[in-house]
């Protein structure tokens, strides 16, 4: 249960602001249907952070384990560096948008998601924890918390939070999780 909360919390935080939140913003101001953007969001997690779970836990195969959570810590404190800088949507020009709405969500998604903090942030919390499944269950439930309430609420939701303080907390909160890999060392060894 550990990596399923670790794995929901962070990335529903991490994903406040995110650039694949901001193109949850566009797609419902283009798109009417809610439901398939939705679900096209959910596919598209599901793929990606499988695949970026498994890469983790391969990963994590073959480092030394005494050196997994140092390199564990690390990784976390570089994801909290980077949640401080803002993303910015990059989706307006895109050729799969006559593709409807589930079909350019799936697509859109899963391609944004390549590079990006939640998708590093899989990589690095199934390294850390040992039920990959769990991860991957969690990072997508984190990420459908985060965008759902974006494509319901829309435009009035993202003119009312406070992005800059979303990020400085999803910052801390990968600093926790270093100080936590860290100390769990010691207090194993």
């Amino acid at each position: 249960m550990d990596a399923f909360l670790a794995s929901t919390v962070a990335v529903a935080i991490a994903e406040i602001g995110d650039k694949t939140q901001l193109l949850s913003l566009f797609l419902v101001a283009r798109y009417a249907t809610r439901l398939p953007i939705i679900l096209g969001i959910f596919v598209a997690t599901v793929l990606n952070h499988a695949l970026s779970a498994w890469l983790g836990a391969w990963v994590a195969s073959f480092i030394p384990q005494a050196w997994l959570p140092w390199i564990l810590a690390v990784s976390f404190v570089a994801i909290a560096l980077w949640l401080l800088v803002p993303d910015k949507d990059d989706s307006e020009d895109s050729k799969f948008l006559g593709m409807g709405a589930f079909t350019a969500t799936t697509i859109m998604f899963f391609l944004a998601e390549i590079g990006d903090k939640t998708q590093v942030a899989t990589v690095v919390l199934a390294a850390r924890f040992t039920e990959t499944f769990w991860v991957i269950l969690g990072t997508t439930v984190g990420m459908l918390l985060a965008n759902i309430p974006v494509i319901m609420a829309g435009r009035w939701l993202m003119e009312r939070l406070p992005l800059a303080t979303a990020r400085i907390g999803a910052s801390v909160l990968f600093v926790a999780l270093a100080v936590v890999t860290v100390w769990a060392t010691y207090v194993n060894s």
